[in-house]
């Protein structure tokens, strides 16, 4: 088994080079939400911004911009810019300059003050190749809707009369009460029936590292690992509208196992396996949450974004990356 993976991370070194070459290429991904609450916190009300002009801009010690970049953010409120060279944007800095809110199509009025800038995160560098996050930025409307804008005020506290005294019962009252008549004898409890055996206990979750990959996934007797997500749960359920444009919303996770011979179906399969391995596996390489992330990046990213991400799925569904083995055992 351990051949034909380390054949294929080869073929996806090799193919990653013959795409792109030695060429250096830099991407910085991040979406806008509309605080509704103008509290700068995320809460259910919010949602993305489409439209919204999102200003990169660069200095250097002495203050001056050296820098500059504008992008629109699409229907999903998200951005990407891209840059030739692996320039160092880690001391730039986001901020919402404006919105074409009202103007062709833009999410509602959120747009005359924005919350603070926020700087890119270095993701990963590979390959010469860089990416960088922005924190999700925060545009705001001229004022906060009314259901929530007396949320952030303390209730009032509620004033309680003083207590009323009691005078003391100086000698207390003395009763001729009737003897308790005698208890009738207990009635004998009806034999109950046995109570029916326990099936199988789910198997608990992985404390130590556990990496299995997708062959391992798709055998009937290691069905009962499967948790979080089942069969028949939709790519475009488990890893969002990213996704689902690219996979559509009928492609099942037990159908995207059986991709291969296509950069992006490969991806989607060594996708699944990961969000499989990290739901039973404290220790793998990825957290649930780090698995979509960075498939979504991918997905918006190039031909080669995909090759590297599903590179780096295949090394940590095969163990790889940390001489893991898998831990299953049979479910029967």
């Amino acid at each position: 088994m351990e051949l034909p993976v380390k054949l294929l991370f080869a073929a996806f070194l090799i193919l990653s080079v013959i795409i792109d070459g030695t060429k250096a290429d830099t991407m910085l991904t991040g979406t806008v939400i509309c605080d509704q609450c103008k509290d700068g916190q995320r809460s259910l009300f919010d949602y993305p911004v489409n439209g919204a002009k999102v200003t990169l801009s660069c200095s250097d010690s002495n203050g001056q911009i050296t820098m500059s970049r504008e992008e629109t953010t699409n229907w999903f409120g998200s951005y990407t810019m891209r840059f030739d060279g692996a320039p160092d944007l880690g001391g730039c800095s986001a901020h919402v300059s404006e919105s074409d809110s009202g103007q062709g199509g833009g999410s509602m009025s959120c747009s005359e003050a924005s919350g603070p800038a926020q700087n890119p995160r270095l993701m990963f560098r590979m390959f010469d190749m860089e990416m960088y996050v922005v924190d999700a930025l925060l545009a705001q409307p001229p004022q906060p809707m009314q259901y929530c804008s007396t949320s952030s005020k303390p209730a009032p506290t509620p004033t309680l009369p003083p207590p009323t005294l009691v005078p003391p019962i100086s000698s207390p009252p003395h009763f001729n009460l009737p003897p308790m008549p005698p208890l009738p004898p207990l009635l004998p409890m009806p034999q109950l029936p046995p109570i029916p055996p326990l099936g199988p206990l789910p198997p608990m979750i992985f404390v130590e590292a556990s990496a299995c990959p997708p062959q391992t996934w798709m055998m009937p007797e290691y069905e009962c690992y499967w948790r979080g997500v089942n069969r028949d749960t939709k790519v475009a359920v488990a890893f969002g509208m990213v996704a689902a444009r690219r996979y559509g919303t009928d492609i099942t996770l037990w159908y995207g196992l059986q991709g291969r011979g296509d950069p992006y179906r490969t991806l989607l399969r060594e996708g699944i396996t990961a969000l499989l391995n990290s739901y039973n596996s404290i220790q793998f390489s990825y957290h649930p949450l780090g698995v979509i992330q960075h498939m979504n990046y991918a997905l918006m990213g190039s031909t080669r974004d995909v090759l590297v991400t599903a590179l780096h799925f295949m090394r940590a569904n095969s163990g790889e990356s940390g001489n893991v083995t898998c831990k299953f055992t049979s479910c029967n």
